[in-house]
């Protein structure tokens, strides 16, 4: 009996289901006609039904809306939070480099004043503004709003907040070009710490300079520090230069210290050359020594027989 009555409802739900899906295939054929049509009529119709139907559906779509919130909130924490962690972790960097630096400073300042030293007051800057580039992949320099008036003179070396830019090559009124040290034409000689090694600093017009004429490639390392040497008298010496690099060639190179990428502002050194001593102030030793040959052998003074009988005592 019970198996007839399943049979029965079975056989009963089955044509509703085929009726049913059929419309619902029908349906969705119907809107994908609909929306493929393409005629004013068809497509007023589609936003008279837009209008009508997704309001009434608005209700649907808040649980969602509020979950992709909370979702992209909790997002956001995260990022925060580890924003946070990083931020801490370079504000620790940060206080450690300060009390380096710190110390650094009054042990500097000890040295100084233990030693007594006088540092030159002629050797001052003067800060101006980057105003235009060369605009041009072959020559690397620069225009500042430095000049004559400013008592600028050709050859005095540049230098932003970091280390050395280049050099002064050409004077107006208001203006001077500054020529980087990545130009080609640039050549000036530096020194490698802490191995004392010597080349010369050439730009090829690309980020990192060449070391030419190094006395021995195997003495130094890469990240040593890059100063200028001070020879020729082109720039003072010790003005930092950058770090040392070994590039994809295996050719030495110089990461430069200058942010090139933003030259704002930059500060000319003035270098007055040092005063030329003539007068030997007598230290020098003028009179002519007494010859040696003026005693004969066996011949000694008073104070050389003095001095042989303390030491035989």
């Amino acid at each position: 009996m019970a198996h007839r009555d399943r049979g029965t409802r079975e056989d009963f739900t089955s044509p509703i289901r085929r009726i049913l899906i059929g419309f619902m295939v029908v349906l969705c054929l119907g809107l994908f006609l609909l929306w493929r049509i393409d005629s004013p009529r068809v497509e007023r119709f589609r936003i008279a039904l837009i209008d009508r139907v997704v309001p009434s559906f608005e209700w649907a779509s808040v649980p969602l809306t509020r979950m992709s919130n909370m979702v992209e909130a909790a997002q956001s924490y995260q990022r925060l939070y580890e924003q946070n962690q990083e931020l801490r972790r370079e504000l620790q960097q940060m206080e450690s480099w300060k009390e380096a630096a710190v110390r650094l400073e009054e042990q500097n300042a000890k040295l100084l004043a233990l030693n007594n030293v006088r540092l030159d007051p002629r050797l001052t800057s003067v800060s101006g503004v980057v105003i235009a580039d060369s605009g041009s992949p072959f020559r690397q320099s620069v225009l500042v709003n430095l000049g004559r008036h400013d008592r600028i003179v050709d050859g005095w070396a540049v230098m932003d907040g970091l280390g050395l830019v280049g050099r002064i090559s050409g004077v107006g009124d208001r203006t001077s070009r500054v020529v980087l040290l990545t130009d080609a034409a640039s050549r000036i000689p530096v020194t490698i710490l802490p191995s004392g090694q010597r080349g010369i600093l050439a730009g090829d017009n690309t980020a990192a300079p060449l070391i030419e004429f190094l006395e021995d490639a195997d003495a130094v390392e890469a990240g040593s520090r890059v100063v200028t040497s001070g020879d020729g008298k082109l720039f003072p010496a010790g003005l930092l230069v950058g770090q040392l690099a070994r590039g994809p060639d295996e050719r030495i190179r110089v990461r430069l210290s200058a942010d090139y990428e933003r030259l704002e502002f930059l500060r000319v050194l003035r270098s007055h050359g040092a005063q030329i001593i003539t007068d030997h102030g007598g230290l020098i030793l003028t009179d002519p020594l007494p010859e040696l040959g003026s005693q004969t052998e066996g011949e000694a003074t008073e104070e050389d027989t003095a001095a042989a009988e303390a030491v035989g005592e």
